[in-house]
């Protein structure tokens, strides 16, 4: 290994934005050390996807594990440390409000503090997220100016977060920055948010495994980009000369209904509307029913824009989760 490689610690490396920020980092000559929780059988498959399970380093932490984040800091020493670890699907948050807080809320505070107090010099990024506007809206958008108002307690926690990171940097010069984050999607979305379940029902009814498709508010509109295109941001805003705070989306919003019909009609299936059916079970108790980014700033700035448009990534979803049931 190159002694002057740059270090690279990566938490929630199994889900979705860990492999492709893995890949990326790796890419750029980093040395990634990917953060797992001490599972009997850990699920490698979406590093594994991207072809970089062989390339990462892992190593055992645990977010609402103070002792454990204060090893892995004051071991590895990171020049970076990218915190994608959360309980993320907010759907779930309300059933299990209290492990959301321990791991997006205070595991925060505690890897924030493992990094004051044994590498001070590591750099901090959080992953924030557009359910923390919930409510709040400028002129049709969100940016870094718009007031938070979460309804869910996956948003409430990720501002204590937001906040906490904020105050790290402003208390103790510390080099720490948020990205908020807008809706983002891949192949390797878990199967239980709304445009991977889509996508994954539209393959299973195309090859006469599922005959319906249970959804929940099909007029949520939400600003869908590429995780691939994300993960770019992140790496930016790092190399920055000082940290800040950027809004990262599209710019622009579609209706989950606008997803379904896209999903069908990629997939060769006429008259959507036969399949679909609306649950009420999988209906929030408290929703967000639009959110738009407005991405000034990380275009200004970072000179960051994404690459993958609505109708490409709806399509690169539908076609890998075709090709996977293809032989089933």
């Amino acid at each position: 290994m190159n002694r002057m490689a740059k270090t690279a610690l990566v938490t929630g490396i199994l889900g979705q934005d860990g492999p492709y920020l893995a890949k990326l980092l790796i890419e750029k000559g980093y040395k990634v050390f990917g953060m797992i929780r001490r599972y009997s059988n850990p699920n490698y498959d979406n590093l594994d996807y991207l072809g970089v399970t062989k390339k990462v380093d892992f190593v055992e932490g645990d977010m609402t594990d103070e002792s454990s984040l204060i090893n892995t800091v004051r071991t590895l020493r990171p020049d970076e440390v990218y915190n994608l670890a959360a309980q993320s699907f907010v759907g779930d948050s309300w059933q299990m409000a209290k492990l959301t807080t321990e791991v997006n809320a205070l595991g925060v505070l505690y890897l924030l503090n493992a990094i004051k107090f044994f590498s001070p010099t590591t750099k901090f990024y959080q992953a924030s997220t557009s359910e923390m506007f919930g409510l709040g809206n400028t002129n049709g958008y969100q940016d870094e100016n718009t007031t938070f108002h979460p309804r869910s307690p996956y948003g409430i926690a990720k501002v204590y977060a937001y906040w906490m990171t904020v105050n790290f940097r402003e208390s103790y010069s510390l080099f720490t920055c948020n990205g908020i984050l807008f809706n983002h999607e891949s192949p390797i979305r878990g199967i239980q948010f709304v445009t991977r379940k889509i996508t994954d029902g539209v393959a299973r009814i195309k090859y006469g495994l599922s005959k319906k498709l249970s959804l929940g508010n099909l007029d949520a509109k939400r600003d869908w980009g590429f995780a691939g295109d994300y993960v770019e941001a992140m790496y930016r805003m790092m190399q920055q000369k000082k940290p800040d705070d950027f809004v990262v989306g599209t710019g622009e919003n579609h209706s989950v209904r606008e997803f379904v019909e896209l999903a069908f009609h990629y997939a060769g299936i006429s008259n959507w509307e036969k399949y679909v059916v609306t649950d009420p079970r999988f209906k929030r108790p408290a929703e967000v029913y639009e959110l738009k980014s407005r991405p000034t700033k990380v275009h200004k700035v970072l000179e960051w824009k994404p690459k993958v448009s609505f109708k490409k990534l709806v399509k690169m979803m539908v076609d890998a989760d075709l090709k996977r049931f293809e032989y089933a």
